[in-house]
């Protein structure tokens, strides 16, 4: 179903080919991303992927680069986690030499130019504000800066505005430079393309070889009593993320983890769901979800809740929670195993979310497992395993909890998630 291969200068490059596909998909993933910043450059790795878009010798402005591909009718974007940064353009097949042509050009050309540079710092503080004016989006920020704090994992992806307006022209080529490395990344193609397309990437894409340049401190957890982080903001409507450490990328539970938040809050079905929202009317959204890294990763349950019965929410939560812990019933277990295969099939129908799956697999762990056995090993999860685990990750004493809405009184909700 893919195939892996390794080019001469170091590159990794993932091929998945859907002959039957209408579309291409091409992404580069770099290992790089806030948690290898510092407290002065932090948010250096988001400016950069703003900056591959503002123009190149060939295509000296931002509009010159758009125009192109928007002829086209194709989508193209970026994205910066906390441990990588990915490029990507999707478009017709019959594109793919003019996708390939404009990403490397990008990606291997950018100017940096020191005008564009100024412009976009107004741009990116903008980002800031909008994102920690929208409480739905910042409340996750601001549970990982607790959870993580002390560690680069707590850093914003933003990073902040004292940073972004000090930032020079020769920081970005020297982290370019640093972190820009064939071996520290993936390239990857899904879709309808040729056996020739392999070798027009590996010639276009002629990044310089060496050894991966990211290093980062490893998380420790440090904690032995529940946390809250608290945000006043005037809203009628409270946000709420609460959370426990999870599980690596690469580690074994990981299956295991993954349905347990699918039981929890993964849908419209799960506990979580019918208890809060259907049951008690006192939200209207409430998922569970997982955020995975390197050496650690955290189980999220996040929530928008009526600000008048906070108090009630929360002790259900917390109910929902020691339940799990007390085990599911093998029906329980066996449609949350339907659902993660079901869901998976629906995304890996996009060749751009093909892409993704696959290149984050090999850049991440350094293997790739095909969907097949991905399910499989979903599919091998018992009830006790189950059980096993919730009593290892929700662990009471190091539950964290963030608040954004109309309280000053941190204490209050220090006492509604004693335990």
């Amino acid at each position: 179903m893919y195939q892996l291969k390794e080019f001469k200068n170091g590159l990794k490059f993932v091929g998945i080919p859907l002959a039957d596909a209408p579309t291409i998909a091409i992404l580069l993933l770099v290992k790089v991303g806030s948690r290898f910043e510092n407290s002065d450059n932090n948010g250096l790795c988001h400016f950069i992927e703003h900056m591959m878009f503002k123009g190149t010798k060939r295509r000296p402005t931002a509009l010159d680069i758009s125009k192109e591909l928007d002829g086209i009718g194709a989508e193209f974007n970026a994205f910066t986690n906390k441990e990588y940064t990915g490029y990507y353009i999707k478009a017709d097949a019959s594109y793919l030499p003019l996708a390939v042509e404009v990403l490397s050009d990008m990606l291997l050309h950018s100017k940096f130019d020191a005008r564009e540079i100024a412009k976009e710092k107004g741009v990116i503080i903008e980002e800031i504000n909008m994102y920690k004016d929208n409480p739905l989006m910042y409340v996750d920020d601001l549970l990982e800066q607790l959870m993580f704090k002390g560690n680069a994992l707590g850093y914003s992806i933003a990073g902040h505005k004292k940073n972004i307006k000090a930032i020079k022209r020769q920081d970005f080529l020297d982290y370019y430079k640093g972190f820009y490395q064939s071996q520290n990344m993936v390239l990857a193609l899904a879709g309808n393309y040729k056996s020739s397309a392999p070798s027009l990437l590996e010639e276009k894409f002629s990044f310089t070889g060496g050894s991966a340049a990211g290093s980062f401190v490893e998380f420790k957890i440090n904690q032995n009593k529940p946390r809250v982080a608290l945000m006043f903001k005037p809203t009628q409507q409270v946000q709420l993320a609460l959370g426990f450490y999870g599980c690596s990328y690469s580690d074994d539970d990981l299956p295991s983890l993954k349905l347990l938040s699918a039981i929890l809050g993964g849908n419209m079905s799960s506990r979580l769901f019918l208890s809060v929202r259907e049951k008690n009317g006192l939200a209207y959204f409430i998922k569970s979800y997982l955020g995975n890294y390197l050496d650690s990763g955290n189980l999220i349950i996040q929530a928008g809740l009526d600000k008048g019965r906070i108090d009630q929410a929360i002790k259900i939560i917390l109910q929902e929670l020691k339940r799990l812990k007390q085990g599911i019933n093998s029906e329980e277990l066996q449609r949350g195993k339907d659902y993660l295969a079901g869901k998976l099939s629906l995304e890996l129908e996009d060749t751009a979310n093909l892409a993704q799956w696959f290149a984050i697999q090999q850049l991440m762990t350094d293997r790739i497992l095909s969907p097949t056995e991905q399910i499989a090993k979903i599919q091998a999860v018992s009830v006790a395993d189950l059980k096993c685990l919730a009593k290892k990750i929700i662990d009471f004493s190091r539950l964290n909890l963030a608040v954004i809405g109309p309280y000053r009184d941190k204490k209050k909700f220090e006492r509604l998630i004693m335990m």
